[in-house]
């Protein structure tokens, strides 16, 4: 039996697929109200493949949840607790981690087996986790095992790539590298506690980077008066070198945190990283996006000749992303497109597949259905790539508006062409000069 302690994104996938590989989970939690829906078979976010693996567990008895520890926990415990960024220096909070460490401690048997899977600088497994472990027993048995999966495809994932393991020591290793080839059989075995931490942080900067250098070329082109889109993808036709990517928001809980995780792990938290930071760029670049795409959408009220303080803006794709499809709003790009479009206009509708209407309202949206955005705004921008915008009935809602409007596409998504014959109407893609 493994206990799962914090059942978000990270832990619930996680004993899903550990349930499908045959091993009896006991998840923990202290969110009262995620448990109580987790047992009655609602589960607190999207996944493909949760909710049928969820309920088979609890219905055969291969998963328990509790929100109270049991005095005595399995011989291997799994931390999935949250780490989020916070404060102006998106340092990490590691408090609900420490306090994970100090509710298990007690409970743990002698040679019980702990493996910190949470998002982490590098050090801090061995920096804290190791000291409260040292206090219970004299031989603690500690891995690092990072998370790597992306949200709408975790199941799957979870199964497919392989299994960072970063043991303390020879023993720690072995164990951890046992409970992870359950799932696959790609178990990765790296030197050390801060190797295992460190290959999670670069692989999300380096994606970051990547898309980075995307919206960095949609930028030049814009200001050149050229089609980003046209260029990339001419440049990768048939060439023999890593692909360009393609520009778009940058977002989610990971991406947006890890690059200052991963800097923060040589610079203590809110300090300046080095003027020669690649990473530092790069996050400074893809923050920027948000508040371009609303800088661009007040100009095309503008060229409408309609007054921002008389309009009303609709974002579609609330969710951080559209593909794979998911629920999460953390790290989204909304709510700063958002934030800066509400010093200016008078309403900001939202639509999303997925995201459900009371989560957006939360997060200050009047949420809407397409229809009904479409005929209250003035502006409709596009913000996440989620395929449903890309639907032939979706293009005739516009096309059919009759007035002036702006269409702002993020993604490009849809066809320019098709809107080119319409009088009073605007449409602006990101890296279209």
């Amino acid at each position: 039996m493994v206990a799962v302690i914090g059942l978000g994104y990270v832990g619930l996938t996680l004993a899903a697929a550990l349930i499908d590989a045959g091993v009896a989970i006991v998840g923990y939690d202290t969110c009262e109200p995620r448990t109580a829906s987790i047992r009655a078979g609602s589960m607190p976010f999207y996944e493909p493949g949760l909710h049928e693996t969820v309920t088979r567990g609890l219905d055969e008895g291969s998963l328990q949840i509790m929100e109270t520890l049991p005095a005595r926990l399995p011989e291997i415990v799994v931390l999935c607790v949250g780490t989020p960024a916070s404060g102006a220096g998106h340092g990490p909070d590691l408090e609900p981690l420490k306090l994970a460490l100090t509710s298990i401690a007690p409970r743990l048997a002698d040679g019980a087996l702990v493996i910190v899977r949470s998002t982490v600088p590098v050090g801090t497994t061995r920096g804290l986790a190791l000291p409260a472990l040292s206090g219970r027993t004299s031989s603690p048995a500690l891995a690092y095992c990072p998370e790597r999966t992306i949200q709408g495809s975790a199941l799957t994932e979870l199964r497919m790539l392989p299994q960072i393991v970063g043991g303390y020591d020879r023993r720690s290793a072995e164990l951890a590298a046992t409970l992870f080839a359950r799932l696959t059989d790609q178990v990765v075995h790296v030197s050390s506690l801060e190797a295992a931490e460190m290959v999670k942080l670069v692989c999300n900067a380096h994606t970051d980077v990547l898309y980075g250098f995307g919206n960095e070329v949609a930028l030049l082109a814009e200001g050149l008066g050229l089609d980003a889109w046209e260029i990339i993808d001419a440049a990768n036709c048939h060439y023999p070198r890593p692909d360009l990517h393609f520009p778009g928001y940058v977002g989610g809980s990971c991406l947006t945190k890890d690059p200052y995780f991963l800097l923060s792990s040589l610079n203590p938290p809110g300090s300046a990283p080095s003027e020669w930071s690649l990473v530092a760029t790069a996050r400074r670049l893809n923050e920027r996006v948000p508040y371009h795409i609303a800088h661009r959408t007040l100009e095309c009220l503008e060229k409408l000749d309609l007054r921002p303080d008389q309009s009303t803006v609709m974002l579609c794709g609330i969710a951080y992303k559209g593909v794979p499809q998911t629920d999460d709003v953390r790290g989204c790009a909304a709510v700063p497109i958002a934030e800066r479009l509400r010093r200016s206009v008078q309403e900001v509708l939202a639509h999303d597949f997925i995201v459900e209407p009371e989560v957006m309202n939360s997060l200050g949206f009047t949420s809407v259905s397409l229809e009904e955005g479409i005929a209250r705004a003035q502006a409709c921008v596009f913000v996440n790539n989620h395929p449903g915008y890309q639907r032939k009935e979706v293009t005739d809602m516009l096309r059919s508006v009759g007035r002036p409007f702006a269409v702002v596409d993020v993604w490009n998504l849809l066809d320019e062409k098709g809107f080119a014959d319409l009088y009073g109407f605007i449409y602006s893609c990101f890296g279209h000069g």
